[in-house]
């Protein structure tokens, strides 16, 4: 993206976009579907244990990830 965005500035013609047409609109649509649900899905089968769990795992993987950029 940034590349094409200065070869845009320097060239000073604008690069064609390619239109993305490979895609099923009905396979798209329902991938979206199922997107949209999954969460609350895999949520609501989870004990508040695993939930607990899950939670604790993902605090200290952002607190791993905080101290290495420091």
């Amino acid at each position: 993206m940034l590349a094409s965005h200065i070869v845009e500035e320097a060239t000073g013609q604008p690069i064609p976009k390619p239109e993305d047409s490979t895609k099923n609109p009905a396979a798209v649509a329902l991938g979206r579907l199922g997107g949209l649900k999954g969460g609350k899905a895999r949520a609501n089968n989870l004990t508040p244990e695993q939930r607990k769990e899950i939670a604790k795992k993902a605090a200290q993987t952002r607190w791993l990830k905080k101290k290495s950029t420091i």
